[in-house]
């Protein structure tokens, strides 16, 4: 089987063709009435040539060649040449998706599709190269590769130009940027304020039927009231699915309650379908951003100023509600969601317990992001004595 990579490239480099002929990495074998092998190799080259110029037919080693008038080779797309193009494509395109995954990774994110992609297209390339016979290294490969690193850097560059310049979309450095913070779950990123109207954004991606997240929501309502007014809480009453783990955890479906406030923009995106596993749609290029690079995929997510993340763990963990889960208000031992609404509004009770700290540590990451001190805004609000101190507190560890 001829390598007709190989007699390509021994052209370029002036061989005759019996010289040609001879080499063993060419792999041509001719009958043994042929006399002259150059001559032979020769007529089949032009043979092979004049088919294919013609879209008749291939080379015989399953790979076309056809020679330009400047002696260039272009060949047929192998799976080895498909590898090298796309290899560097989506291996440029997830690195520069990780390193900013927004906007760069808003289209697709670095972790896991541009991951896989890159995965699968450097097993094409190495399966296809077990399956070449010739050279690995060619020219015509060289040239694949440079087009695919071009065109990598064309489509990253262009989906983050469009995201940035077209949508909005915030610069998010990577995850693995974040610094830790005392309050726990909770990190920050060096990145510009997000905000609404010059007021700090607190932004809650979580579901309805999520058990982590029902447990939250009692944390988020609580710091919300603490700088505003929420109307329709005790109408937003439920718990979280009856099949998932923590079944039937209380909750308050904060994307039905309404609220408004002087000093901050609450912004949630809530699936409240009650299917499990449906997570929210995003409504704009900031929520896409911060979900792409800092949730992990998971839920639920809480973003306060763009700066002051948890993610990746409960916020509270749900089997500390179990005393208020649906079952209890089945059985008539308890009230469920009502009594937690009654002793989180109240600032008093065995959920409070619960809830407290993190409502505390929330209200702490928003004090610090409205640039106000605890006493301005205890005064604004009116918050208890206990709330007062406990915030002062977690401001002063960081």
């Amino acid at each position: 089987m001829v390598d007709w990579d190989r007699v390509e490239q021994l052209r370029e480099r002036g061989w005759d063709w019996d010289r040609i002929a001879d080499d063993p990495k060419v792999g041509f074998h001719p009958d043994a009435s042929v006399h002259d092998a150059g001559r032979a190799l020769r007529g089949l080259y032009h043979r092979q040539r004049s088919r294919i110029e013609r879209g008749k037919g291939e080379p015989s080693s399953g790979r076309s060649s056809k020679k330009s008038d400047a002696g260039v080779t272009e060949h047929v797309w192998t799976l080895a040449r498909i590898g090298y193009l796309a290899t560097p494509i989506f291996g440029l395109w997830a690195l520069l998706a990780y390193v900013a995954p927004s906007p760069v990774g808003i289209l697709l994110p670095a972790i896991p599709w541009l991951a896989i992609g890159f995965a699968v297209a450097a097993f094409v390339l190495g399966f296809g190269l077990l399956r070449t016979s010739g050279a690995r290294w060619t020219p015509a490969f060289r040239t694949t590769v440079v087009y695919g690193v071009v065109i990598g850097l064309v489509i990253s560059g262009l989906v983050g130009i469009t995201g940035y310049l077209a949508y909005g979309c915030p610069y998010l450095p990577p995850a693995s940027t974040a610094t830790g913070l005392p309050g726990p779950g909770w990190t920050k990123v060096s990145v510009s304020p997000w905000q609404d109207g010059g007021k700090p954004v607190v932004f809650f991606y979580g579901a309805s039927w999520c058990p982590y997240c029902s447990a939250g929501s009692w944390t988020i309502y609580k710091a919300l009231s603490q700088f505003g007014t929420v109307t329709g809480a005790g109408n937003a009453l439920g718990y979280s699915s009856l099949t998932d783990t923590a079944a039937g955890t209380p909750e308050i479906i904060l994307a039905r309650v309404g609220y408004s406030s002087s000093t901050i923009s609450f912004v949630v995106d809530e699936d409240t379908s009650g299917v499990d596993g449906t997570f929210p749609g995003t409504s704009n290029c900031y929520e896409a951003g911060y979900v792409s690079a800092y949730s992990g995929s998971a839920i639920p997510f809480l973003v306060i100023n763009g700066q002051y993340i948890h993610a990746g763990t409960p916020i509270i963990n749900p089997d500390n509600l179990a005393n208020w889960n649906y079952a209890s208000v089945q059985s008539g031992s308890s009230q469920g969601a009502t009594a937690v609404f009654d002793q989180v509004n109240a600032e008093n009770g065995s959920a409070w317990s619960v809830v407290q700290d993190q409502a505390w540590w929330i209200m702490a990451f928003i004090t610090k992001a409205t640039g106000e001190t605890v006493t301005q805004l205890s005064a604004e609000y009116g918050w208890s004595a206990a709330t007062k101190s406990a915030v002062t507190g977690y401001l002063a560890q960081f």
